[in-house]
């Protein structure tokens, strides 16, 4: 039988009060905390500290505190990813991004799902992956909602809300996002 932690991860309803879970969000918010509040600036103990909690990075995370996720081992990096301030990552599922992807302030990633029926939504939830493609530019205030992917060369205008796959090599922008134009050609 799977563990709610192997359920979360591959997109099944789970129960997010599992013991485990709470051991793992706890140690990432005591490493968010040091990072956050005691560091805050980018020292080698910060680097440390970005190393401990997202495992799965390439060279070159850089993220600027203030920064928050649930779990952190969750998330994979390629090479030269940046997280400008006040950065979120609920990375309930995993949240897969490439090299050389800037994320604006404020820029929100969301794996998190929840039952639209009220009597599932008491108990259970669910997370769908984020995927980001490699040379991508993700503009302030900007929320990727669970399950979407992110092509390669995307630029994501400041303030959208991306709800549906961006293809590779284009500008999105909106409330809904929505492609406005090719690049790179």
């Amino acid at each position: 039988m799977k563990t709610e932690k192997e359920k979360m991860i591959t997109g099944e309803y789970y129960l997010a009060g599992d013991p485990v879970l709470v051991k793992d969000r706890r140690r990432s918010k005591n490493l968010l905390h040091r990072l956050n509040v005691t560091e805050y600036r980018i020292t080698k103990k910060a680097r440390e500290i970005i190393a401990e909690l997202i495992p799965n990075a390439g060279n070159n995370l850089y993220i600027e505190p203030p920064f928050f996720c649930d779990y952190g081992y969750n998330i994979s990096c390629g090479e030269n990813v940046y997280f400008n301030v006040n950065c979120v990552v609920l990375d309930c599922a995993p949240v897969t991004i490439g090299s050389n992807v800037f994320f604006a302030p404020n820029v929100q990633l969301y794996t998190a799902t929840h039952p639209l029926e009220a009597e599932l939504r008491k108990t259970l939830e669910s997370a769908l992956p984020i995927t980001i493609g490699n040379d991508c530019w993700i503009g302030g205030n900007t929320i990727i909602l669970p399950g979407i992917t992110v092509g390669n060369g995307v630029v994501i205008g400041a303030g959208s809300v991306v709800t549906k796959d961006i293809p590779d090599n284009t500008l999105a922008v909106g409330n809904p996002a929505k492609v406005i134009r090719k690049l790179n050609e």
